[in-house]
């Protein structure tokens, strides 16, 4: 079934601090129009600049994905994009009175629990997305990076993290579809070593950071009391008291999952990859993946994205089909010359796949342009709905006692000429689940990968013969 885009029905207010700069921040999340996608406005600066949330404006990556285009910066954004794409908010505006998106918790919850509050609008345009059509391999050698992606329906991702820790050991996180992220994903804190304190915060980085927004981890026995208290003056948290008992998490902190380090990884990946720009289907597979490799691999994506653009829509045509000529003639009233679908190559539980070959030996050619020989536009949508029909004939026991008549036709746009020689592959989705044998069904022509023709169309399935 077609997917429409999606905003927010109203804006959220939410406010916190700076994880790395330990400003506090005003965050104003607000709906969009179609196609808008994510940015972030800076309204503390003069113009109120615009950042495009793309993976090609990312200009750090430590811990956090830094963007910056107008001259303006925004940090830390991976949690509220994760927590946008998470739940399937396609187009919003994410305003911020200052460098830093709020740290929160350190998970995308807050977010998410904001965005479910404020609803969703469904929009005009339909939701367009990346379907990957061929695995994609990745790596950075030198920090033992490793990223695959591999065509799948769903937006799958399996992460492995591996630090060498007694804490952490090695872990493992998976996401099978995009609907696990509110409960499964979203409530995972970003974490440290406690070993990496003293560095990040002579580094000038978790500022706003405590025990509040972040796990720390504990990957040694002999910590004293006095290296404690002097982290805690180092981060400007006297106050805390703090305690370790033993090799696990500083203040027994309990985790909300035991591999919540690895999930929270995840979350990470979401947001950054929520840069590519689409929403993805495809299995995304990590190892050891951190906010620099997330970034490049979007960046690969991007690539892929031109890449299958360039290619058009690929089809295999060299497969069994499901249906034959023979199959057809068995389930379609139709015959020569109007019978214009030659074999069908799979059929799902919303979708089917048809072809057609034109030749010169057609009967239209005779008159339709002898001299310049040019496929009738009606009849690439009459081939178009006798797909469509054999979609619908597919659900019912006795096909042949059925038929299937037009009722409405929509949104039409021929796109290119379609000759003697070419193969038409039909794609149709549902636009609405049938009912009383009411049929809606959204279809793209393609010709080589490239569309030539698409429309909407309504029939209705009628059984109108007997044995």
């Amino acid at each position: 079934m077609a997917e429409k885009q999606r905003t927010l029905k109203e804006r959220i207010l939410l406010s916190g601090v700076g994880l790395h700069t330990g400003q506090q921040v005003k965050l104003e999340i607000c709906p969009a129009p179609t196609n808008h996608g994510y940015k972030f406005q800076r309204t503390d600066l003069d113009g109120e600049p615009f950042i495009k949330a793309d993976a090609d404006l990312v200009v750090a990556t430590d811990r956090g994905t830094t963007l910056e285009q107008n001259g303006a910066r925004v940090h830390t954004t991976e949690h509220v994009l994760a927590a946008l794409y998470g739940m399937q908010v396609d187009n919003a505006l994410i305003k911020v009175n200052g460098p830093e998106i709020p740290i929160m918790d350190g998970s995308s919850w807050p977010f998410v629990e904001a965005i479910e509050k404020a609803g969703y609008e469904e929009q005009e345009e339909e939701r367009v997305y990346f379907e990957l059509n061929e695995n994609i391999p990745w790596e950075d050698t030198e920090r033992g990076i490793e990223f695959l992606a591999i065509p799948d329906e769903n937006y799958r991702i399996t992460v492995m993290v591996d630090y060498n820790s007694p804490v952490l050991g090695t872990q493992h996180a998976s996401m099978y579809h995009i609907g696990e992220f509110q409960e499964h994903i979203a409530p995972c804190r970003t974490f440290v070593f406690l070993r990496e304190l003293e560095f990040l915060a002579k580094n000038n980085l978790i500022k706003g950071g405590d025990l509040d927004n972040a796990i720390v981890l504990v990957d040694r026995e002999d910590v004293s009391q006095e290296e404690l208290e002097r982290l805690a003056k180092l981060l400007g948290k006297e106050e805390l008291k703090i305690q370790v008992e033993g090799i696990g998490v500083l203040n027994s902190s309990k985790l909300k999952f035991e591999n919540e380090p690895a999930r929270h990884k995840l979350l990470d990946i979401v947001g950054d990859l929520a840069l590519v720009g689409r929403p993805i289907k495809a299995h995304i597979l990590g190892a050891r993946p951190g906010h620099s490799g997330n970034v490049r691999f979007a960046k690969v994506l991007k690539e892929q994205i031109k890449k299958q653009e360039k290619q058009g829509r690929q089809f295999d045509l060299s497969k069994e089909p499901l249906y034959d000529i023979n199959d057809i003639e068995k389930m379609l009233p139709h015959r020569f010359p109007f019978l214009l679908v030659d074999k069908v190559m799979e059929i799902g539980e919303e979708s089917i796949i048809g072809v057609k070959n034109v030749t010169m030996n057609e009967p239209m050619f005779q008159g339709h342009f002898p001299s310049n020989p040019v496929f009738p536009g009606v009849l690439q949508i009459e081939a178009m709905a006798q797909v469509g029909g054999i979609f619908a004939l597919d659900k019912v026991e006795d096909p042949h006692l059925y038929s299937t008549y037009f009722m409405k036709i929509d949104k039409v746009k021929f796109k290119q000429k379609v000759l003697p020689g070419d193969t038409l592959v039909f794609e149709l989705r549902l636009v609405s689940p049938i009912r009383r044998g009411l049929v809606n069904m959204a279809g793209v022509a393609y010709v080589n990968g490239k569309p030539v023709v698409e429309a909407e169309m309504l029939a209705q399935v009628v059984k109108d013969k007997e044995e």
